[in-house]
């Protein structure tokens, strides 16, 4: 297992990340035994960092993350989230954020944890999570209770603002790097080299698009981005390669992107996960990728508030309405 290290945090954090929106049960029901199965073969493989929310699974799956780590907790790098409770539950409030953070220590079992990430933030008042809920996690983080702090969401211009006026550690970012979208590189990740911030990357599947069964009746993204998941499966397939590890690799093969968050609940999963980024990419099927893509490429939707919505920085160009419910579990 490859290691790199999160920003300046100093954290040392396993290329592949062990996303536990799963074990709350966010997509199948998954048994205990399953579940100490799947995270006893990603520690056993070198996966040391597990995230988290009190969100997914509505406080299950941290609960049973807790359970599951037991006393191998000090070999791993755990991170939650506060201020998303549910589907249209949001505080970002300091009052809320505090007791969060306690909430999240009792289903964890722990007396801290090494991140703590204001989640999902297009859905909230910028001003208030500039001005109220990051100077909350840096009191939590002077308490002990939390290591580093961070933020997370879709757009990356809200991220990038928030961050310029109340620093952070770390940004985490779903769908906005894998093999149908790169923006991640020009609206984010700049700002973040220069500003020492650690990037963590998630759903490199783009939500489910990239797999054999194709994109969930729920998912948000434009019919174009879907259908170009399609031909990259069905690419891959006839060259006799998962796009699912292909779509792995080409997350993990970024030198600054510090961990990919894989959503793992088995430990045959977390296994297939791993064999995955030890197979070169092959640069040919890149290209092949790209062009089934075509203008499909780095086209996101609309998420959380309709000011807290991208636009490239500088521009005037306002954003559309949302039309998103938020992740589902990155």
């Amino acid at each position: 297992m490859e290691y790199r290290t999160l920003g300046k945090t100093g954290l040392s954090v396993s290329v592949i990340g062990f996303g536990a929106s799963p074990l709350g049960d966010e997509f199948r029901t998954t048994t205990a035994a399953e579940r100490q199965s799947a995270v006893d073969a990603a520690i056993d493989a070198g996966i040391n960092f597990f995230d988290v929310s009190p969100y997914y699974g509505r406080t299950l799956a941290e609960q049973r993350l807790g359970e599951a780590l037991g006393a191998r907790r000090s070999r791993v790098v755990v991170a939650t989230k506060c201020g998303r409770y549910d589907v249209e539950s949001f505080d970002f409030s300091a009052k809320r954020i505090t007791t969060s953070i306690d909430e999240s220590l009792r289903r964890l079992r722990t007396d801290y944890v090494d991140l703590l990430q204001a989640h999902d933030i297009e859905f909230g008042d910028y001003n208030q999570i500039a001005g109220e809920t990051i100077p909350a996690l840096r009191r939590i983080q002077e308490s002990g209770k939390a290591r580093f702090i961070g933020i997370t969401g879709l757009p990356l211009t809200m991220m990038r603002r928030v961050a310029e006026n109340a620093p952070v550690d770390a940004f985490l970012s779903y769908c906005r790097y894998n093999l149908l979208i790169t923006d991640l590189d020009r609206l984010l990740m700049p700002f973040a080299q220069a500003n020492g911030i650690g990037v963590i990357n998630a759903s490199p599947l783009h939500m489910g698009i990239l797999t054999e069964r194709g994109a969930p009746a729920w998912h948000p993204a434009p019919d174009n981005v879907k259908q170009a998941g399609g031909r990259v499966v069905e690419l891959c397939r006839r060259r006799g390669v998962p796009a699912g590890a292909v779509a792995l690799r080409f997350c993990v093969e970024h030198p600054h992107i510090a961990t990919t968050l894989v959503g793992l609940s088995r430990p045959d999963h977390v296994q297939a996960n791993v064999r995955a980024i030890e197979q070169p990419l092959d640069p040919e099927l890149l290209r092949e990728i790209e062009a089934a893509v075509g203008p499909a490429a780095n086209v996101t939707w609309p998420s959380g508030r309709p000011e807290n919505n991208d636009y490239d920085l500088g521009s005037q160009a306002a954003p559309g309405p949302d039309t998103s419910g938020g992740s589902p579990g990155a």
